[in-house]
């Protein structure tokens, strides 16, 4: 489902001293559907990078990261943008939306994005937001007005509505109290059932341990490049 193979990751800050700096090398990673893979290693050792290079947010310097057949590495925005809307989705720690859009919609887009039908993706956005606490008084006004936590748990929402074949999750649990902690285990144990390849980043250890078929230290491949 997921295959990365000898990735190679650097950054040239122009504007310090032209300092080349080596974050991954060698990088392997292939997930299979079904499996959640987590990321673990120090600080700095590449996890985020590698999350975004998955993405397409960075681009890398080599290697290959085949998702659907398509390789990352040298597909086009074009490209890049198709996969986003029906085969990768990302839950990053923050919400970025437009302003004065109504929460309900703002969950529900992705699915309509994806080729969805619009009944279905506001049935869908309803559930999630009933499952994460987010009370019905709420989903007509624009989220960018809630709680950092509120906030938090649309944007899991609105990872988990569209049926993505490749899930990364970057800290979804992060900040969240019990009760919606363990909605969203719940939520990732159903997308492993249905045949989703999932990455994570986890720093909490019981839910890494819950939820994670794999472990792959990160840092064996930033040690690699220095």
């Amino acid at each position: 489902m997921l295959a990365i193979s000898n990735l190679d990751k650097s950054f040239h800050l122009f504007q310090q001293n032209n300092t080349h700096i080596s974050v991954l090398r060698g990088a392997e990673l292939h997930v299979e559907g079904g499996e959640c893979v987590a990321l673990t290693g120090p600080s700095g050792c590449g996890k985020s990078s590698l999350m975004r290079m998955i993405y397409g947010n960075y681009r890398a310097a080599g290697g290959a990261i085949m998702i659907d057949g398509t390789d990352m590495v040298t597909a086009s925005p074009r490209e890049i943008m198709a996969l986003r809307r029906t085969t990768i989705g990302y839950v990053s720690q923050f919400l970025r939306v437009l302003p004065r859009i109504p929460t309900l919609r703002v969950v529900a887009e992705p699915f309509i994005r994806a080729g969805g039908d619009g009944a279905e993706a506001e049935s869908r956005a309803r559930d999630l937001l009933a499952r994460l606490h987010i009370p019905e008084t709420l989903w007509s006004l624009s989220p960018l007005t809630f709680s950092g936590g509120e906030q938090q748990r649309v944007n899991i929402a609105r990872g988990f509505v569209h049926p993505y074949p490749v899930l990364l999750l970057d800290e979804p649990t992060a900040s969240l109290d019990a009760a919606n902690r363990a909605t969203v285990l719940q939520l990732i144990v159903e997308a492993k059932q249905r045949g989703a390849a999932l990455v994570g980043i986890f720093h909490d250890a019981e839910v890494r341990d819950a939820v994670a078929d794999r472990v792959i230290d990160v840092s064996q491949f930033a040690e690699a490049g220095q």
